[in-house]
């Protein structure tokens, strides 16, 4: 006897493939901001258009410096490295904090639609905004009619 997981689908007539499309962070709704390690990394959202594909990312308290925004092939990489450090030094005691905070997360793009020397980002009110082109040919067209000789 084998165990099977499902996931509480009640589209059993989708075959295992999907499950695994729809498994990946792209499609994960259900993500609750842990990372393996059981830290906080800040929420995405992910939206896509006909034209472009949006990200936006909640990291209030950073500077636009605190961000790495990578495009590795078809896989985008947001990254952070954040250190503070405070030292205050009265008569007789010193008193020093300090915190550091990273994070890193991954998603994979459809191969061979971005178009990667078009890619925007700006950071503004807490949030990380990307817009990430589609190729002109990866567009969805509308509808054309074809006339019968």
């Amino acid at each position: 006897m084998s165990l099977i997981k499902r996931n509480g689908n009640h589209f059993s007539a989708f075959p295992a493939f999907f499950d695994d499309l729809f498994a990946s962070e792209l499609f994960n709704w259900n993500n609750n901001n842990h990372s393996s390690t059981s830290t906080t990394v800040p929420s995405v959202n992910i939206h896509e258009t006909n034209d472009n594909f949006e990200v936006d990312m909640a990291a209030p308290g950073m500077n636009k410096e605190d961000f790495k925004v990578e495009l590795d092939g078809n896989t985008l990489t947001i990254s952070s490295n954040k250190k503070y450090e405070q030292e205050d030094k009265q008569e007789g005691y010193t008193r020093r904090e300090f915190s550091y905070q990273s994070f890193q997360r991954s998603f994979t793009l459809p191969k061979d639609v971005v178009d990667e020397d078009k890619i925007e980002a700006r950071y503004d009110n807490g949030i990380l905004h990307l817009i990430i082109p589609k190729k002109e040919e990866a567009k969805k067209k509308a509808p054309r009619l074809i006339e019968i000789a």
